[in-house]
Order: C-alpha cells, then sequence, then structure tokens
C-alpha cells in the first residue's frame, strides 16, 4: 500500500482503541506484503483508501486498477483484513474453505496465515443491502439457510482439519467447560448473575448431553451470520464470509444469529419457517422431524456460548481501552457477560 495515497480512517464506537495500525513498522510490513500479491495479479492501488479500526479487526478497502483484474476475476475494490491473535486462525480458514466448499465463500486473493492477513476480493452487494431496497418478504433467510446448512454439512469430514487451522475447539459434549472458563474469566458480571449462571449449569450440562447424543456431528459454526455477513451478488446466490467469530461446535448454534436478525425484520412468526428450511439439509440422517426440531430449540440456547467466547478477541493492546459505545474497555466482557445472560432465557423456537 503507498504511502502517497490519501486515507480514511474510521473507529466506530472505539475512538481510543489501539490496532496495529497505530504502528508504522505494521503499517510498512502489510504495505509490503499488499504491493507484492497485488503486483504478482498484475495490479496496483489507487485512488482512496478506506480504514475500518475495531478492536478485533483492521479492514483497508483499497481500489486497485490494471489489466489483469478482469482476468483474475477482481472487482474494485479489494479489501485488506488482521485479525488479532486470538482470530488469526481466519486467513487460514478462509483459504481451505476456498478449497473445500469453493462454490458458497469468499476466495481470497492471497492469504499470509501466519500473520492472521488476507487479501480479498470484492463480493457484491451484501445480503443487507439487497434486503433494505428489496420489497419486505419474510422468506428471504431461507434459501441462505439452505445453504449455509449444507456448507457446514459438507464440512462435517473437515471439523478436525478446521480445528488444526486454529479455529477454537467448542464441541457440544465440552461445551459446559468452555462455559466454565468464560464465566470464570468474565470481569463484569454481578454476584447475583454469576450466581444464576451456576445454579444453570446442572441443567447446562443436561442439554449438551442431549444435543450431542442426537448423532449429529460438529462442524463449523460461523458464529455471527448476521445479514452484513454475507454477500448476495445474483439473485440465487449467497457468499458466506467473516470466519473471526468461528468455531468447531454443533451446526444447529448457527441458527441463532440469523434467526434474531430475521425476527428483529419480520417478526416472530418467521422463525419456524425459517427453521424448517435449515433444517432441510440435516434430513435423512436418522433423525425425526421432532428429534431435529428439540435440537434446534437446545442449540439456539447454546449458540449463546459461542458468541459469549467471540467477544475475547482483540488486539492485545486493545484490551482494556475505553469504548464510546459503553462496552468494558474493549475487552469486550460486557458483550460477553450480555451473551451469557442469555442463556437463562428461554428459546425462541
Amino acid at each position: 500500500m503507498r504511502n502517497d495515497i490519501p486515507a480514511r480512517v474510521d473507529r466506530g464506537g472505539y475512538p481510543e482503541a489501539v490496532t496495529p495500525w497505530d504502528e508504522e513498522p505494521w503499517r510498512a510490513a502489510v504495505s509490503a506484503w499488499v504491493e507484492r500479491e497485488l503486483a504478482a495479479r498484475g495490479l496496483r492501488e489507487s485512488g482512496r483508501r478506506e480504514v475500518r479500526l475495531r478492536p478485533w479487526s483492521v479492514l483497508v478497502r483499497l481500489s486497485v486498477e490494471g489489466t489483469a483484474a478482469e482476468a483474475v476475476g477482481v472487482d474494485t475494490p479489494v479489501c485488506f483484513k488482521a485479525n488479532p491473535p486470538a482470530g488469526a486462525f481466519e486467513a487460514g480458514l478462509a483459504g481451505a474453505l476456498a478449497r473445500w466448499v469453493p462454490e458458497h465463500v469468499l476466495a481470497p486473493l492471497a492469504v499470509a496465515a501466519d500473520r492472521g492477513w488476507a487479501l480479498l476480493p470484492d463480493g457484491g452487494p451484501l445480503f443487507r443491502d439487497v434486503l433494505d431496497r428489496g420489497p419486505a418478504d419474510a422468506g428471504a433467510w431461507e434459501e441462505p439457510l439452505r445453504r449455509y446448512a449444507a456448507l457446514q454439512r459438507t464440512l462435517t469430514r473437515y471439523a478436525s482439519e478446521i480445528e488444526a487451522l486454529g479455529v477454537p475447539s467448542a464441541r457440544t459434549a465440552a461445551l459446559p467447560e468452555v462455559f466454565d472458563r468464560l464465566v470464570g474469566e468474565n470481569t463484569a458480571l454481578e454476584p447475583a448473575q454469576r450466581a444464576a449462571l451456576h445454579a444453570l449449569r446442572p441443567r447446562l450440562s443436561d442439554w449438551c448431553a442431549e444435543l450431542a447424543g442426537l448423532g449429529i456431528a460438529d462442524t463449523l459454526d460461523h458464529s455471527d451470520l448476521h445479514e452484513s455477513q454475507l454477500f448476495a451478488p445474483r439473485p440465487g446466490r449467497f457468499t458466506f464470509f467473516d470466519w473471526g467469530d468461528a468455531a468447531v461446535t454443533h451446526p444447529f448454534c448457527s441458527l441463532l444469529v440469523p434467526a434474531r436478525a430475521a425476527r428483529a425484520r419480520y417478526g416472530a412468526e418467521v422463525l419456524p419457517r425459517l427453521r424448517d428450511a435449515y433444517l432441510e439439509p440435516w434430513t435423512g440422517n436418522g433423525a425425526t422431524a421432532g428429534e431435529l426440531r428439540r435440537a434446534v430449540s437446545l442449540a439456539w440456547r447454546l449458540g449463546a456460548i459461542g458468541r459469549a467466547a467471540s467477544w475475547g478477541r482483540v488486539f492485545p493492546e486493545a484490551a482494556g481501552t475505553g469504548a464510546a459505545n459503553g462496552t468494558n474497555g474493549a475487552n469486550g466482557h460486557s458483550d460477553s457477560a450480555r451473551w451469557l445472560l442469555e442463556l437463562l432465557a428461554e428459546p425462541a423456537l
């Protein structure tokens, strides 16, 4: 990334959070890597640069030009993304997913897995933008959820390889131990809240045992699949991306976030049809429709553990700094606590 190109920096609600972008040697290393990878593809940077800084990622949106752009399938702009050490697995995971399920994911142009860096092409319109400008359609999430479930089912055979890439392991049977660690480490829980979670522990252990006993294999859980985490470049085409919150756990935990997003947009009456659309690719494995729906109910609740865990993945430099949005600094403990307390609520499905 050339030093003479202007940049607009967006720190969102975290104006005091420190990221590696604030270190000149790190920016220089990134610039050299990006310039080299672009040149290898017949591309060069041009125009304004948009920098988005958050405690959990550095995202730089670059305009590029070059006679090879069309040949390599790159639309301008492209994005550079850097993850913190606890989420550095995303770069390598994105590369692996492009080999295993290329029809479902955004394939990176280049990755530096050891650094947690990725260079990504533009994926087209976000699903959120398509929904915003189209007529209200309560079933709009149905096909993306079918495609995502098919992706998950394909990836069950790669679960161990995914863990070997550094993706956190939160296997269904081990979720009580993950819960114990999150509650024990969290500094934002009030004493009464902590006591309520400790009292829930025996029931949570039973839910995990029941869910594991249904025989559906653990696989990749995106863990944050909302409307801005997939592209919809054309009708019937959906591209999933942004795997920095991912874990290997029960697949049905993934339904929590998109179902909540759809409920907020369309109302609670949409939830049963979206659940059934998601479950279609999971039929035929020996479980009855009733057992699959029971599994969704259990996983809806347990999915909050994955969301709570993801809030700890911030740059070490950012931990403990203040945030304008009222979180417990940038370490995510308040957000993690909020998700842990969701375990006390009855599931919506």
